[in-house]
């Protein structure tokens, strides 16, 4: 029987990884920092591990005798600062590097289509895995600490320290979705719902079974090392589909509101002023993606995963969103 260890478990992918490899018959050793509070980690099948990506022997302890590390474990907080970013992002990942390089595992890095940057992503071709990475925002504490950390695995594995792969999701969704699905819940929940130009642009969005799905995949295949792979279009689905599967989920009706582009544009704008002013450039720097990723197709292709290996997204959006949805009436903070 094969072995794994999952960073992140508790995470949404890295829930998602351990259902994953439990059905197909891996061993799966769950790293939590309070495994009270990650009971239902382990009822989904994993050994719970005490330990933190920052605890170095800990996270090799965790890794003996395993066959493969899924490294989802990252900080996604948007009002952290750099060095809490580089700290958990771009330390803890090369924590988890020297525990593959110690044991052997291969190591698998769940890394974000966020190295592409937010303007240099919508090009005239697709964005793929062959697209030049321009230098970040000094501000994109995010984006910068995922591709800090992306290069020192792909790295590791030039240097034949060990054998990595990475992967690239965009935005993901499922149950246990702590960012995504809930913010479209809150406004949605309501009966109404902001269209802005019709609604039409297809999401830059994945499930996370299809990511788990593609991760898997990418350990088994010897030609993956030291490859980076987008899973970030599992399925085409428009703004206003994804609202109308949400309102599924939810159990009500959702009557859309139009918003023209131009009023959108000046809203926007001014949500970004006020949230700059209130919580900071980061903030407002993510606030000003909001629109492109609301108005403008997904830029991404996935073609390398589907070819080289024979990614197979099992969760069709007509079944996974308004599954999530009804996880978060379910489960959301009364």
């Amino acid at each position: 029987m094969k072995r794994a260890l999952v960073t992140g478990a508790t995470g949404q992918v890295g829930s998602y990884l351990v259902e994953r490899l439990v059905a197909d018959g891996w061993s799966v050793r769950a790293l939590v920092r309070d495994p009270h509070a990650a009971a239902w980690v382990g009822a989904l099948g994993a050994e719970l591990h005490p330990g933190d990506v920052l605890d170095a022997p800990r996270v090799r302890a965790a890794a003996a005798g395993c066959d493969a590390i899924f490294h989802t474990g990252a900080l996604v907080a948007a009002r952290a600062g750099w060095e809490q970013y580089r700290m958990v992002n771009v330390d803890g990942t090369r924590n988890v590097i020297a525990a593959a390089a110690a044991t052997g595992a291969r190591l698998l890095h769940v890394s974000s289509v966020a190295v592409y940057g937010a303007a240099a992503r919508y090009r005239d071709t697709p964005t793929d895995e062959d697209a030049p990475l321009p230098p970040l925002p000094t501000r994109a504490y995010y984006a910068r600490s995922k591709r800090d950390a992306e290069q020192a695995v792909l790295a590791a594995h030039a240097d034949g320290r060990i054998w990595a792969c990475a992967v690239r999701p965009d935005v993901i969704y499922g149950r246990r979705d702590r960012q995504f699905v809930p913010r479209v819940a809150r406004i949605a929940r309501h009966g109404i719902f902001p269209l802005i130009a019709g609604g039409g642009a297809t999401l830059a969005i994945v499930h996370a079974a299809s990511v788990a799905d593609g991760a898997v995949r990418a350990v088994a295949c010897d030609g993956a090392g030291g490859r980076a792979y987008n899973l970030a279009n599992d399925f085409d689905v428009t703004v206003r589909q994804f609202v109308e599967l949400a309102s599924e989920g939810l159990g009500r009706p959702v009557r859309f509101v139009p918003v023209p582009y131009g009023a959108a544009r000046a809203g926007f704008r001014a949500l970004q002023l006020g949230v700059r002013l209130t919580q900071g450039a980061a903030m407002a720097s993510q606030v000003a993606g909001s629109l492109h990723f609301l108005t403008r197709d997904n830029p991404f292709t996935s073609d390398r995963a589907r070819r080289e290996l024979g990614w197979t997204p099992p969760m069709p959006p007509h079944v996974g969103v308004p599954e999530a949805f009804r996880w978060w009436l379910t489960h959301r903070p009364r």
